[in-house]
């Protein structure tokens, strides 16, 4: 990312939306709007001293970035690697924005003066020969599952949550530690929440087996503490995963092939008081194992993003059945939507690991960079075109064609095909009431006289065996 930020020829703007997408390929009219940071980016160089000054003493909001974990003053970095370096202001927990009667302490201790909280809203208009839309996912929202009892046993926690225990730059520094501050002497991580299940998402999520395999290296190495990973199936498909997987075999790590059941909080023996009770039918020996754990960790899978169905409408591309971006071909275009100068990269195409992400985004670079380095852009011919003389103007078109590719000519009163953006599907073909748009190379009478050709019996064989 700084590597981004730092390229001449890359401009980045954050904390922004794209609302309008018109135009086509090579000729792309995108509106951005640009949400106020109220701090200027150009003066800000990321001291942090704002951060430190704020009325806020002490942190007490919760911090996104650590999955609620930790906490943060309103004056906030969004996260320690962020490009920019610039800090911003949430307008819904400062008390400027609320009260009107903040000291702004933040204001006075930065001496280039980069805080404004009176930056407004802007709205940005740029030109584009080709969209990559990387959108990315999100993950599995595990209060859909009660019976796991997240958010109803405080030691039930989600992957990422972990992640976050155990990464240096986290809210407790890398150590691994329960709500009460306690380390875990025994910990159980489910695999495929909300992934290969019909009740949920049907598909694989591609990573959650190993970064379920790395987070029990990582708390068995920080903590010492028994790891049990119960599973359904162990893919392990990528470069040095299998090994990665003999490896955490090597360190005694539990496998457990099978479901959990609900968990649980009810003790049996005095062994399990103050556990989480973890019962799965094991199915490598064919019994019900019931097994006491202090932590709950939760492998969840990955989604499309909420938004995906605006984003969608937004650029003009489909939606596979799982909610995720259609590529145009999955083998021979899988970086390519049906909307020209259109490309997909990493998990908004669909669930992908880190390598196969970075691999498929450079794919979407090099296919953007190909179409503009040509210069020109070759058509199909097969496209609709308007009678003019036919049309009677009752817009019926429009609203049927899947590429928005028809526009009226208000002037003219007709309607018109941008043969840059169409298809030539033929929608707006079967459905003009006027039949006003024809289907080059596809009119009626071609087609008529494609299927009389097809039909017509053919001729009788002379003694020789040629046709008469």
């Amino acid at each position: 990312m700084m590597d981004a930020g730092r390229h001449p020829n890359i401009k980045l703007l954050t904390n922004s939306d794209v609302t309008n997408v018109s135009g086509y390929v090579g000729n792309y009219k995108v509106t951005i709007r640009k949400r106020p940071r109220y701090v200027k980016e150009d003066l800000c160089v990321g001291c942090l001293q704002c951060i430190e000054h704020c009325t806020y003493k002490e942190a007490k909001f919760p911090d996104e970035f650590n999955m609620g974990l930790g906490k943060r003053k309103p004056v906030y970095l969004p996260f320690p690697q962020a490009t920019p370096q610039v800090v911003l202001i949430d307008p819904e927990k400062c008390i400027q924005f609320k009260t009107g009667k903040c000291k702004k302490t933040c204001a006075e201790a930065c001496d280039r003066k980069a805080i404004d909280f009176e930056q407004k809203e802007e709205s940005l208009e740029v030109k584009v020969g080709a969209i990559i839309v990387a959108t990315g996912f999100e993950t599995f929202d595990a209060t859909k599952l009660p019976y796991y009892g997240y958010g109803k046993y405080p030691n039930v926690y989600t992957a990422l949550e972990v992640e976050r225990l155990t990464s240096a730059s986290g809210p407790t520094g890398g150590e691994v530690v329960l709500r009460d501050g306690s380390h875990p002497k025994s910990v159980g991580i489910i695999h495929c929440v909300g992934s290969r299940d019909e009740k949920t998402n049907r598909w694989c999520s591609r990573v959650c087996c190993m970064y379920s395999l790395k987070l029990a290296h990582m708390i068995k190495d920080h903590t010492g503490a028994e790891v049990y990973n119960f599973y359904i199936d162990m893919r392990t498909p990528g470069k040095s995963y299998e090994e990665f997987y003999d490896k955490i075999l090597s360190e005694g790590v539990h496998f457990i092939r099978g479901r959990v059941a609900p968990v649980s909080d009810w003790a049996i023996i005095p062994e399990e008081e103050g556990k989480l009770v973890l019962r799965v039918e094991d199915t490598m020996i064919g019994a019900v194992r019931r097994i006491p754990v202090d932590m709950v960790v939760l492998s969840v899978g990955l989604e499309p993003q909420a938004d995906a169905g605006n984003v969608a409408s937004l650029f003009g591309i489909s939606r596979s059945a799982d909610g995720f971006f259609a590529e145009a071909h999955p083998k021979l275009r899988p970086v390519e939507t049906n909307t020209d100068g259109v490309f997909l990269a990493g998990c908004a195409q669909g669930p992908r690991d880190v390598p196969d992400t970075v691999a498929h985004a450079g794919a979407a670079a090099s296919m953007a960079i190909g179409l503009l380095n040509r210069g020109e852009v070759t058509i199909s011919p097969t496209v609709a075109y308007v009678n003019e003389k036919l049309c009677s103007a009752c817009k019926t078109c429009l609203s049927v064609c899947p590429y928005t590719a028809i526009t009226f000519d208000t002037a003219a009163n007709v309607a018109r095909v941008n043969d840059a953006l169409c298809k030539g599907c033929g929608t707006c073909v079967a459905t003009c009431p006027a039949a006003a748009i024809v289907g080059r190379h596809f009119s009626d009478e071609q087609i008529i006289v494609t299927i009389e050709g097809l039909l017509r019996e053919p001729a009788a064989k002379t003694a020789e065996g040629a046709h008469p």
